[in-house]
């Protein structure tokens, strides 16, 4: 296992080392003193998604969602639920895809929901549609 693991702060977004073995010790940030896991999706956006994806060492499971869509609005309390069980294994974010068209376009989204897992940089899976929880825990295991 890899001894330190780079994290952005879901607050300030400033990459932080930490130990793999203290993950599940609730580590804060370095610079703002925040949790770096707060059992919430990060609003992931044209600004800072590069930054999640590049410079953080987890993998990164992304909604692309929208706020007029109805599928979207019935599968965000389930997808809340799994960032909250899911951390400090990945991280999740959602990306608006209303606000930020350019992300959507790049990673050749066409329906909404679309759930996108990262690693390393990558993309590895997208699966397009809502999911309830335990078909969305068990989706994102899958591939952890």
């Amino acid at each position: 296992m890899v001894d330190n693991l780079n994290l952005v702060c879901p607050s300030c977004e400033a990459v932080n080392r930490v130990p793999a073995a203290r993950l599940s010790d609730r580590p804060t940030c370095g610079k703002c003193k925040r949790p770096l896991f707060e059992g919430h999706p990060v609003a992931l956006s044209d600004h800072n998604f590069d930054r999640y994806l590049t410079r953080g060492d987890l993998p990164l499971v992304v909604d692309f969602w929208a706020p007029w869509c109805g599928p979207c609005k019935m599968m965000a309390p389930a997808y809340e639920q799994a960032a909250a069980r899911i951390e400090p294994r990945a991280r999740l974010g959602k990306v608006d895809t209303e606000q930020n068209p350019m992300l959507a376009q790049r990673y050749g989204i066409r329906s909404i929901p679309t759930l996108v897992i990262f690693r390393g940089g990558r993309q590895i899976v997208s699966q397009p549609g809502a999911m309830g929880l335990p078909q969305l825990l068990q989706w994102i295991e899958t591939y952890l």
